[in-house]
C-alpha cells in the first residue's frame, strides 16, 4: 500500500466511527476505499507467491532432467547387472587358472627325475600348460575394465546429479546392516588389502614383535 491509501483509508474508517447511523453509500464508499488501499498489497502478494511458485516448478523440472539423465533405471537394469556378471567370470577364470598352475606345478614335483628323457617330457608338458593358464589375466583386464567403466560412468551421473540438486551427505550409515557391518570391520580390524604405502609394512610388524 501507498502512504495515501493508507490516509484515505484512515479518514474514512475515521469518518465512519463518528457516525451512529450508517447510510448504504457510506458503506459502499467504505468498501471502495478498503479494496484500492488493500489492491496494492494484494497485487504484490500475488506476484512474490508467483514467483515462488515459478521457482519451486522450475527447480522441478530442472531435477526431474537430472534424473532422467541420471539413466537410473539402465543403471539398475543393464550396466550394474553386467559389472556383476564380469566380476564372476573373473573370479571363475582367476580360480580356474589357479587349479590348473597348482596341479602342473605339483605333477613336476611328483615326476621321477632319474628318467630325464621323461622327466623333461613332463615338465615342458607343464610349463607349457601353465603359459596357457597364465593368459587368463588378459581376459580378465578386459572384463576388469568393463567394470571400472561401468564404475566411472556411475560416478559421473551422480555426481552431476548432487551437484545439479546441491545435495549434502548425511552422517553415519544409512541402514541398521550397515551400521552393524561397519562395527564389525572395526572390532575385528578387517581393513582388507592395503594399496603401497597404505596400512602397516613389514618392519612395523617385526618391531610390533621384538
Amino acid at each position: 500500500m501507498t502512504v495515501p491509501q493508507h490516509k484515505e483509508l484512515y479518514d474514512a474508517l475515521e469518518k465512519v466511527r463518528r457516525q451512529d447511523d450508517l447510510a448504504l453509500v457510506d458503506i459502499l464508499s467504505l468498501a471502495e476505499v478498503s479494496f484500492q488501499a488493500l489492491k496494492s498489497t494484494y497485487e504484490t502478494l500475488d506476484q512474490l507467491v508467483f514467483r515462488e511458485f515459478r521457482e519451486i516448478g522450475d527447480y522441478i523440472a530442472r531435477s526431474k532432467s537430472e534424473i532422467g539423465q541420471l539413466q537410473a533405471n539402465d543403471l539398475h537394469n543393464r550396466k550394474i547387472p553386467e559389472a556383476g556378471r564380469e566380476l564372476d567370470a573373473v573370479v571363475e577364470a582367476t580360480e580356474e587358472a589357479t587349479t590348473r598352475i597348482m596341479e602342473c606345478a605339483e605333477t613336476i614335483l611328483a615326476t621321477d627325475a632319474t628318467d630325464l628323457d621323461s622327466y623333461t617330457a613332463t615338465v615342458t608338458e607343464n610349463v607349457m600348460t601353465i603359459f596357457e593358464a597364465c593368459s587368463f589375466q588378459d581376459i580378465t583386464g578386459q572384463r576388469i575394465a568393463k567394470v571400472v567403466e561401468t564404475l566411472n560412468h556411475i560416478e559421473a551421473r551422480v555426481s552431476r546429479f548432487a551437484n545439479a540438486i546441491g545435495a549434502t551427505d548425511i552422517e553415519g550409515a544409512l541402514t541398521e546392516e550397515e551400521a552393524k557391518r561397519e562395527q564389525r570391520k572395526k572390532d575385528l580390524i578387517l581393513h582388507g588389502p592395503q594399496h603401497d604405502g597404505d596400512g602397516r609394512n613389514q618392519d612395523d610388524i617385526d618391531a610390533l614383535f621384538s
